[in-house]
């Protein structure tokens, strides 16, 4: 795994992270249709707080995401192709500290770990490189692929908050509650586990 940076730079002047099967690299305006061909699909979005997007809001998206340190276009390296995005925040105070990681993959590269892989180079710069002394992950249990990657990450299940977030509401307007995992690393803890 390579980057292109400096040791003890800020995340937002990273741009790329390189690791065997995959580049990591900031966004351009230009990602719109690799975004929809993932975010157009039912099963990508499913535990996500927006639904389906169409072409144009993946334009959008794509351009916002293009000045957002916090988004990570995951590229195959053998042909370039958006496979992925990873979210990796800073979280506020700064001086903690900590990241939120997220991400989405485009599911015909579902189980063939790209998302093992992007995450856990995303990771070791993270640590390694900007000091970060924890990095956070929340999921809905229901989504079994995203805590099993969690816990083949090293992540440790802190937490299972009750009625934690709504994405949706029902016939009523009501809003429709689901429960988080909460999930952590510390930087004493990483260390690149196999899996």
């Amino acid at each position: 795994m390579t980057s292109a940076h400096l040791p003890g730079c800020q995340p937002a002047l990273t741009t790329t992270v390189r690791a065997d099967r995959v580049l990591l690299r900031r966004f351009t305006p230009d990602d719109g249709e690799g975004l929809h061909a993932s975010l157009s699909r039912p099963e990508a979005v499913r535990f996500e707080p927006y639904g389906v997007q169409t072409r144009a809001q993946c334009d959008a998206l794509a351009a916002t995401r293009a000045h957002d340190p916090s988004f990570w276009a995951v590229c195959r390296g053998s042909d370039g192709a958006l496979v992925g995005t990873l979210y990796l925040h800073h979280d506020d105070p700064h001086e903690w500290r900590g990241y939120t990681l997220g991400y989405v993959f485009h599911p015909d590269h579902w189980h063939q770990g790209y998302a093992t892989e992007a995450c856990r180079a995303l990771l070791d710069v993270c640590f390694g490189l900007w000091g970060a002394h924890r990095v956070s992950a929340h999921c809905d249990p229901r989504n079994d692929a995203s805590w099993r990657l969690l816990e083949r990450l090293g992540l440790r299940r802190e937490g299972h908050v009750r009625q934690a977030a709504s994405f949706s509401t029902d016939d009523a307007g009501r809003p429709v509650w689901h429960d988080a995992y909460l999930y952590a690393v510390l930087d004493s803890e990483w260390d690149r586990p196999e899996g």
